[in-house]
């Protein structure tokens, strides 16, 4: 497992764990770890470029699960986005096709996301369709030239490789937290009056790793697999937290011309102050772009049925309400 210590990361280990299987994972010595330490997992330390860590973390692993992505779109200097995305990606890749390490790996399990899917204002998006669309910036850039790195080395390697392209996640065990979690974290505890007028394809946490171990039994190699229960506005995942956490629900819908608007300040702001600030328009332009998504090819080839993600929000108002609570 790379990236154990992340949010899907860590479900993917803990639910591998919970079948009974044994488990290495890669870290990094700076990690936080709360999401695993309670687990009993071999620990490799070391970093995308460390290729003895790589050998010694995949090593007679028949799956390698891939959960290392760096999702800061609102960086003012793209070139972290490409260098853990995409170039950390294919040394993990030469590691992976070696002799050594590719004669038992039966299969390599992806985290990809659907900000690589198409767009359409008339039907619901599936794998098959091409991205089609520009204005998500170097981070959409960086994840779409990774997921094509991935299939060349499919094509050009026999990589036996699958890519899960997996919607916003929430539930429990956000513990950095996320910024899609900081959100549900301010409105458990009744700070946040307003919500956006955006929406989003939403999945439970759980549910996305739980389709990681899937594919690594079901999922064809060469493969794409949207991973996403459906689209949910924000004034609809606002109401079923403030319900679930016992505080009021938020009456002030912001805009999307204000949205607009307050990402571009951001932008100048973060010019000014030599800074990144995480409200990019960037940021604001994806939101807006993204379209409606067709999961029904991972309940065919993977077996995979999402919960209703509102059973997910409820469970992440647990969580934070737990923390808060020491």
């Amino acid at each position: 497992m790379l990236g154990a210590s992340g949010f899907l990361g860590s479900h993917v280990t803990r639910q591998l764990v919970e079948q009974g299987d044994d488990v290495r994972v890669m870290l990094r010595k700076t990690s936080s770890t709360k999401g695993i330490d309670d687990l009993d997992v071999e620990r490799c330390y070391g970093d995308l470029y460390d290729d003895d860590a790589l050998r010694a973390a995949m090593s007679g692993c028949d799956v390698v699960y891939y959960c290392v992505v760096d999702a800061r779109m609102w960086l003012r200097d793209p070139a972290p986005l490409f260098q853990t995305n995409v170039e950390g990606l294919r040394n993990v890749l030469n590691i992976a096709t070696e002799p050594e390490i590719a004669s038992g790996l039966r299969k390599f399990v992806f985290t990809s996301t659907v900000g690589t899917l198409a767009i359409s204002d008339s039907r619901l998006i599936t794998e098959e369709d091409e991205h089609n669309w520009d204005g998500g910036g170097a981070y959409i850039e960086a994840r779409v030239a990774a997921e094509n790195l991935l299939f060349s080395y499919v094509r050009e390697r026999g990589l036996p490789a699958v890519a899960l392209c997996i919607s916003t996640t929430y539930g429990p065990g956000d513990w950095q937290p996320t910024p899609h979690g900081s959100q549900i974290a301010m409105i458990t505890a009744g700070r946040m009056p307003f919500y956006p007028d955006i929406g989003l394809e939403v999945v439970g946490i759980e549910d996305a790793a739980r389709a990681m171990l899937l594919a690594a039994d079901n999922g064809r190699v060469g493969e794409r697999y949207i991973i996403s229960d459906r689209f949910m506005t924000m004034g609809e995942i606002q109401r079923v937290v403030a319900e679930a956490a016992g505080v009021r629900p938020a009456r002030v819908k912001i805009p999307r011309s204000v949205l607009r608007v307050a990402s571009r300040i951001n932008d100048v702001a973060a010019r000014l102050l030599n800074r990144d600030l995480p409200f990019a328009a960037v940021g604001q332009r994806m939101v807006e772009l993204m379209s409606p998504l067709d999961h029904s090819k991972a309940e065919r080839d993977l077996g995979w049925k999402p919960e209703p993600v509102e059973e997910s929000l409820v469970r992440a108002v647990e969580f934070f309400k737990s923390r808060a609570a020491g």
